[in-house]
């Protein structure tokens, strides 16, 4: 019956195994030959999401060497195919962030998130704490012994390397009117990279391994909980849950591992093709050879009933030989009923000494605590005489407070603060003189244009006095260049230019023409910028000057001296909460010592009745065995007795076989219904497990499992 079960689920499972995206591509790598894929798959096939919106997730798992988990992080694809301008989500993931896009999103009161998608898919990424699916654990033994990671790094020998897989997510199915845990049928992916010069003789378990000359490639296989989920005898088929590999090696080091886990290929079963069980149990013709084997392995226990009997002396002088050890065991158990004894009498007197010590922990945290708000309460008043306003010091937020104040005394940011202060000071300074700055602009501007003014009345008046002596200007100037005028006419021409501006009309004139001019737009301008610029150049030279420089320097001088006067408070304070950190772990530790104890003092005493027991079940082992020793002669009589028999059950075998099996064969239709019943169940409970951090109802999603182990490296 193995053939006759093995043959239907072996192909069952190598569809599967073919089918699934990810394990697929491991196989075709650790092959060296890319899969064919073919046109039809009645069995598996393709995976398709008709869903408007689906959920594809991936669960990074960072873990120890020996597997432990130090972090998860998950990252989700959300596919938004109806272009949704929003959609809600359900996820447990703290710490979330958009990773490829700037949609933002917000809570509603069910405690899921509105996603402002735009029409767009989303990528988030987070954090969660929670317990896996499945975990692995990692272990390893040197020349056949225990040992840590740690310690095997740099050491020399025969290396096993195992990776184990505990299945923890199940669905609770009614099978033929039972209720049974049905396992998440989680693929369990291991794939790794050995450097040859460390690794020799390399050898996997289910799984394969490629050797390219310098390194060895190693993808190994596992079903953790579908042996369970198919009910099948592991005489007749082992589906493995662990992928264990063996190794010479030299100076143990060794990279990081990865290992892929995913339900992909169950959730991608097309469970209505499995009705047709006609297809996969041709093969009942084989019970015949089954047969066949059977009545040869009767021979065969004939032969080995002849060897017993050759063995009996052998057996008998054993069965003496256990007696003698049964003997000595029982003394044995003689004395560990003593010594156990004696292990509860010292566990008894250590939870006492321990309880003892944990008296006084509250006395010592309370103290440890006391002095240590004293000290605070003296920085609090010596920050407060420096005329530093920070808030009230405690044992938690000290650090942080003292850390933002030697920060804001920094050189850098007091020297920009310094300036900041001396500039407003200076400025405002400055400023309560504009009025005055405005004034003698103004002053200056109206010369500068009374000047221009009488500069252009002047030019007029010579052309009218040069009218009155019929010559123009030019003509007035060739004839002085030519001597035609002396300089006594050239003095009266002077003078009577000069008596006309000094009248009091053309001064009425100017006047009239300058209060014009200064009233203009322009003018106004003019005098609002030399006034800013004058403003300007006083506060530079203000700013410039031995007395703002001093103030300065000397703003610098007092935040150095302070930043040094704090880091040094901070350094005590430290230094004080390491001891209050230690004192209060010192504590805790007595105390959990003291949990320990009573826990010893109690194992000890059930340890005690144990070995009592112990002692009694050995005596009764030993008066058996001596038993089964006095009996050793009816025990050769009856070995006898079978070897006459086993030849009967030969010849019996020869006619069942004739007479019985071969019209069986022919009757028997390959009922594997129960099989495939567990196989439906199997594929149901995996489509749906769609997410490990959440979900929302119209979602649909997959998800997979990515763990990397720590590298192990020499020191």
């Amino acid at each position: 019956m193995i053939s006759k079960i093995k043959k239907p689920l072996a192909a069952i499972l190598c569809c599967t195994i073919l089918a699934g995206g990810v394990s697929a591509t491991i196989f075709a790598m650790a092959s060296g030959k890319e899969q064919q894929k073919t046109k039809e798959n009645p069995v598996l096939p393709a995976a398709e999401n008709e869903a408007d919106l689906v959920k594809d997730e991936t669960v990074y798992v960072l873990a120890g060497a020996d597997g432990s988990v130090k972090k998860i992080i998950v990252s989700d694809w959300i596919k938004n195919a109806a272009d949704s301008n929003a959609f809600s989500d359900k996820s447990e993931l703290t710490n979330v962030e958009n990773v490829k896009g700037d949609e933002s999103y917000t809570m509603n009161s069910n405690h899921m998130r509105v996603w402002d998608a735009q029409g767009n898919d989303i990528y988030y990424q987070g954090n969660i704490e929670k317990e896996l699916p499945v975990n692995l654990s990692v272990s390893y033994k040197l020349d056949g012994k225990n040992i840590s990671s740690e310690e095997l790094a740099g050491k020399s020998g025969k290396v096993t390397i195992r990776f184990d897989y505990k299945n923890n997510q199940y669905d609770m199915v009614d099978i033929d009117g039972k209720q049974e845990k049905m396992y998440v049928p989680f693929a369990m992916i291991t794939g790794m990279i050995l450097d040859n010069d460390t690794f020799t003789n390399v050898d996997v378990s289910n799984g394969k391994l490629i050797n390219d000359g310098s390194r060895t490639v190693i993808i190994g296989i596992a079903f953790p909980g579908l042996q369970s989920n198919l009910n099948i005898d592991k005489d007749k088929l082992e589906i493995s849950d662990y992928v264990e590999i063996t190794a010479n090696v030299k100076n143990f080091e060794m990279a990081n591992t990865a290992t892929i886990a995913t339900n992909e290929i169950f959730t991608r079963l097309n469970t209505d093709e499995l009705d047709s069980v006609d297809k996969l149990n041709d093969s009942l013709d084989e019970l015949t050879g089954a047969m066949n084997q059977l009545i040869n392995g009767s021979s065969q226990l004939y032969d080995g009933l002849c060897t017993l009997l050759d063995k009996s002396e052998e057996l008998v002088n054993g069965i003496n030989q256990l007696a003698d050890g049964a003997a000595k065991l029982k003394n044995g158990a003689e004395e560990l009923n003593h010594g156990a004894a004696d292990l509860a009498d010292g566990a008894q007197t250590l939870a006492g000494g321990l309880g003892q010590l944990t008296d006084n922990n509250s006395t010592l945290n309370a103290g440890a605590k006391q002095v240590f708000d004293s000290l605070l309460n003296m920085a609090n008043t010596q920050l407060a005489t420096a005329g530093l306003n920070v808030p009230v010091l405690t044992i938690e937020n000290y650090a942080e407070i003292l850390n933002g104040v030697i920060t804001s005394l920094d050189t850098t940011n007091v020297a920009k603060e310094a300036q900041a202060v001396a500039l407003q000071k200076v400025t405002a300074a400055v400023n309560e003189q504009k009025d005055a700055i405005t004034a003698a602009v103004t002053a200056a501007v109206n010369e500068q244009v009374i000047a221009k003014i009488s500069e252009s009345v002047r030019e007029n008046i010579e052309t009218q006095v040069l009218a009155s002596k019929n010559m123009t200007k030019e003509q007035y100037v060739s004839a002085v260049k030519a001597g035609m005028i002396t300089a006594e006419q050239q003095e009266q021409i002077g003078a009577a230019i000069d008596m006309q501006m000094q009248s009091a009309a053309v001064k009425a004139m100017i006047d009239a023409q300058a209060n014009t001019h200064m009233q203009s737009q322009d003018i106004q301008n003019t005098i609002a910028a030399k006034t800013a610029e004058q403003v300007k150049l006083l506060i530079e030279q203000n700013m410039n000057s031995a007395e703002v420089q001093g103030q300065i320097t000397a703003a610098l001088e007092q935040a150095k001296s302070g930043a040094a006067s704090i880091s040094a408070l901070k350094e005590q304070l430290d230094s004080y909460n390491s001891f209050y950190t230690g004192l209060n772990q010192y504590t805790a530790g007595v105390a959990s010592a003291k949990d320990g104890a009573d826990a010893l003092n109690a194992g000890a005493s059930q340890l005690k009745s144990g070995t009592s027991e112990l002692y009694a079940g050995m005596n009764e082992l030993c008066n058996g065995i001596f038993t089964l020793k006095n009996g050793a002669p009816a025990l050769v009589n009856g070995v006898t007795a079978l070897h006459d028999g086993a030849m009967k059950l030969s010849d019996g075998l020869k006619e069942f076989n004739e007479q019985g099996v071969q019209k069986l064969v022919d009757a028997v239709d390959g009922d594997l219904n129960g099989l495939f019943t567990r196989v439906k169940a199997t594929a149901d409970v995996s489509k749906n497990y769609k997410s490990f951090s959440g979900i929302s109802d119209d979602m649909d999603g997959q998800v997979k499992f990515i763990y990397r182990t720590d590298s192990i490296k020499i020191k």
